[in-house]
């Protein structure tokens, strides 16, 4: 007997999935995906049921009458509905499987609420909506699919939403537990057996809430719902279906959208529509901002100066994309707040020079937080605006804007409008809160002139010749393969080195070298499990430096290629809001980052050459953090030792060890060398003893040696900590927090790397924002003296210039004296200047 099928439409948790991909077209989003399923004769029956949302505030109120509408389409479609009062979508829906099982029918529930993956069996699938390339498509979800996807049967999956939404813990190793302890009863009777401390506390810390979870996701399925058998899909209403113009009351008019907030959208591609909307942008307003746009030419400006309403103005016909640049240069001159997000993506269609503050979110919200790790429009609307907007990766894919606006305009505009008047509500906010924090100073003498030096450092980028590089890769590949055919050797087998287990079994069965670390997998071959080997056995040397190489390979001499441009050029990227303590990091490619532990690895610079008539300039700071520590620490000792312009590692051993200066030994200066750095970085006894291969003891004592040589280093360090367990956070010698939660963790590993974070964010973050004052004086110098020479590169605390041959001795000058002088310390800040005809030449 053929069983019939039957679509169940979760009209409550399609609503709730699409709403956030689709806010103001979810319910036209879902209709289009019933009619198609309808008109494809996927089902013979059909049927919808709605319950409550699990939203509160705006969301929710916007959800209810997305329903109402919704429930509208369906009724037009014949479709019935079912609903109880108080009851969930996802009991009825349950209620319904089950009964539609009972009478031998097959059951495709359609839902974006993934908890019904629990109901799977023969015979009920679920539908799941997805994002792919070309816009909303179904995941179908069988018994079988669950099972490959998650390692367990369906019914098993409650524990693991259980875990995952009870006590935070990752669906992988909520699935990984589940496979290895069978039940939640059993892993709760044997967690003390886990070896992970995170998740062994998360289990303990949340067994209620996890317990609560569990209940609530018990499904029930005693409601007596049935199916009309007589109202099978008949051919005449899939044809009547097809005919019908779905258009719900309440849908905006064209080139008017209303966002899930109430705020309108609008699109304006019409000159004297974007005049009159200009005209209403009055001087003197607050207004929020947003550009888009290809090879210096605008695609679309976002203009938001009221709660209400949001403007996308496009290009077409007389609008211009040059109107739009020269309107919005003077939006800027005449406004008195323009708030933006990521500048420097916009700069580019912009005559701007910093001028004129311009607010940047992105880089307030960051300085306010620097451990989140996105401060997109969205993460802004979450975080002050207690507002759920759909990201731009889930509205647009990988597209950028403009791209989208001729694949998926209304998106596009959607995005665009979305930044713009988060930008505007949120800039009041966050210029608060810097004040608050008594970051104003840090946000606009230091982070805003940034924006405008690394724009000008990526515009300009650096010169890579090809054929070095070809000529470096070459040599690259003949040192790999005979550094792979000396492994061999040694081994006496050829294998995957890159194979960590292949490696381990190599290693520490066949050759049975000394700790091995066995884990689940097999031997541990993790770089500090080998360099402990190294000195010892030259097999392990050859694996250090062949994974060097291969890196080198990989990441620089294939890799780099890829980013030369038409010019000759790699116009990488420079990020303000990466990295904690406020360093700059690059991507695309990632300079800062190039091996140097072997002499084949430094070499990789010979590949960067300065253009014809120039030569490179390249300056970085001696000791900085060291010197940084002196003048924050206040240490008479070691300031002495800096303003006597000695050797301070040299100087270092001599006290520590008890030497006369002239008898320090080069090994005692290394392990000074080693202390001193360490300090910085809040070293332990245990590792510093790991760095240099020596007892703990011995490590313990040169650390508390040290400190009776530097007593004000050690207060310092500890009123540092102190502090940071008060406040919260650490504070650079500019203001710059780094909020270090660590501190309260009841792990005591956590705890203590909280005190090391503690000990050395203020003087990371400190040497982070004197290079950037560095970097911004030099862009700035050069260009008010009318020098066409320019930075092109900047890697932690280096600065590179392509000098002018006629402007050398003044660039030289110009670089060391700013450098100097970006900072008042109690001790000099000293800079190493050299030229040289490529990176290599000149470091």
């Amino acid at each position: 007997m053929n069983r019939k099928k039957t679509v169940l439409i979760d009209g409550t948790g399609m609503l709730e999935e699409v709403y956030y991909a689709l806010p103001d077209n979810c319910v036209k989003g879902i209709r289009n995906v019933v009619v198609r399923i309808i008109e494809e004769k996927q089902t013979d029956y059909i049927a919808a049921a709605f319950g409550n949302f699990n939203k509160d505030g705006i969301a929710a109120e916007d959800l209810k009458k997305k329903q109402e509408l919704l429930k509208e389409a369906l009724a037009d479609l014949k479709i019935p509905v079912f609903e109880e009062e108080g009851a969930r979508s996802l009991d009825l829906i349950c209620s319904l499987a089950k009964n539609c099982e009972k009478e031998e029918k097959d059951v495709s529930v359609l839902t974006g609420n993934e908890t019904f993956l629990m109901a799977v069996n023969e015979h009920v699938t679920v539908l799941i909506p997805g994002l792919g390339e070309e816009g909303v498509k179904l995941i179908n979800w069988s018994a079988d699919r669950v099972k490959a996807e998650f390692g367990l049967e369906p019914e098993q999956l409650k524990e693991v939403f259980s875990l995952e939404r009870g006590a935070g813990i990752g669906r992988k190793t909520a699935c990984r537990l589940l496979i290895q302890y069978g039940s939640l009863k059993t892993l709760y009777g044997r967690k003390e057996e886990l070896e992970s401390d995170q998740v062994r506390k998360a289990l303990t810390e949340y067994e209620q809430q996890v317990n609560k979870e569990a209940d609530s996701l018990c499904m029930k399925t005693d409601y007596n719902l049935r199916l009309d058998e007589s109202k099978t899909i008949a051919e005449s209403e899939i044809a009547e279906i097809m005919d019908m113009d779905f258009e719900p009351a309440g849908f905006p008019e064209e080139g008017e959208e209303i966002s899930s907030s109430g705020w309108i959208k609008k699109e304006v591609t019409d000159l004297s529509d974007a005049e009159a909307v200009f005209a209403r942008c009055a001087t003197g307003a607050s207004v929020g901002l947003q550009l888009a746009g290809t090879d210096k030419k605008i695609s679309a400006l976002a203009l938001c100066f009221s709660k209400e309403e949001c403007w996308c103005l496009i290009p077409q016909g007389d609008l211009t994309s040059e109107y739009l640049k020269e309107k919005t240069e003077e939006i800027i001159r005449q406004a008195e707040e323009i708030t933006v997000l990521d500048l420097k993506s916009q700069l580019p269609f912009l005559n701007l020079n910093g001028e004129k503050t311009v607010f940047d979110a992105s880089i307030a919200a960051y300085l306010i937080d620097p451990l989140k790790s996105s401060y997109e429009y969205n993460d802004l609307a979450n975080d002050y605006l207690s507002l759920s907007l759909p990201s731009k990766t889930e509205l647009l894919g990988k597209r950028t804007i403009t791209q989208a606006l001729e694949e998926n305009r209304s998106q596009a505009v959607n995005c665009i409008c979305s930044m713009a008047y988060v930008s505007f509500l949120c800039g009041n906010i966050l210029r608060d809160e810097l004040k608050k924090t008594d970051m104003e100073q840090l946000f606009y003498d230091i982070e805003m002139p940034l924006v405008y030096s690394l724009f000008s450092m990526e515009e300009t980028g650096i010169r890579v010749e090809r054929d070095r590089l070809k000529e470096y890769g070459d040599r690259l590949k003949i040192r790999i393969k005979e550094t792979e055919l000396k492994i061999y050797e040694q081994t006496g087998e050829t294998f995957n080195i890159n194979s960590p287990k292949q490696l381990g079994e190599i290693l520490f069965e066949k050759l049975k070298l000394p700790g091995g670390k066995k884990t689940k997998t097999g031997f541990s071959t993790a770089a500090d499990v080998l360099e402990k080997l190294a000195p010892d056995f030259p097999v392990i040397e050859l694996i250090l430096d062949y994974r060097q190489l291969t890196k080198l390979n990989s990441t620089y001499a294939d890799g780099l290629a890829a980013y030369i441009g038409s010019d000759e050029r790699i116009h990488g990227t420079f990020n303000q809001t990466i990295t904690a303590t406020g360093r700059i990091s690059s991507t695309e490619p990632n300079l800062q980052n190039i091996p140097i532990r072997m002499e084949l690895g430094r070499e990789i610079r010979k590949v960067f050459v300065p253009q014809e008539g120039c030569v490179f300039v390249d300056a970085d700071y001696s000791q900085i953090e060291l010197r940084v520590l002196a003048h924050m620490s206040k240490d008479a000792r070691l300031i002495g030792a800096y303003q006597q312009a000695e050797d301070i590692h040299a100087i270092t051993a001599s006290e520590v060890f008890h030497v006369p200066l002239l008898e320090v030994t080069a090994l005692q200066r290394r392990n000074a060398k080693a202390v001193n750095f360490g300090i910085v970085y809040g070293i332990s006894s245990f590792g510093l003893s790991e760095g240099l291969s020596i007892t703990r003891k011995e490590a313990s004592e040169y650390i508390e040696k040290y400190f009776e040589t530097y007593p004000g280093v050690k207060a310092f360090l500890d009123k540092l900590v102190a502090e940071a367990k008060e406040t919260g956070y650490a504070l650079s010698m500019f203001g710059r927090r780094r909020p270090v939660p660590e501190l309260k963790s009841s792990n005591f590993m956590q705890r203590s790397f909280g005190e090391r974070v503690a000990m050395n964010s203020p003087i990371q973050g400190t040497a982070a924002d004197i290079i950037k004052i560095a970097m911004i004086r030099v862009d700035s110098a050069l260009k008010r003296q009318g020098l066409k020479s320019r930075i092109v590169l900047q890697v932690h605390d280096e600065l590179l210039i392509e000098a002018r041959l006629e402007e050398l001795d003044q660039v030289k000058k110009l670089l060391v004296e700013e450098m100097k002088s970006a900072a008042r310390l109690a001790v000099p800040l000293e800079v190493d200047a050299n030229v040289g005809e490529s990176w290599f030449d000149a470091k």
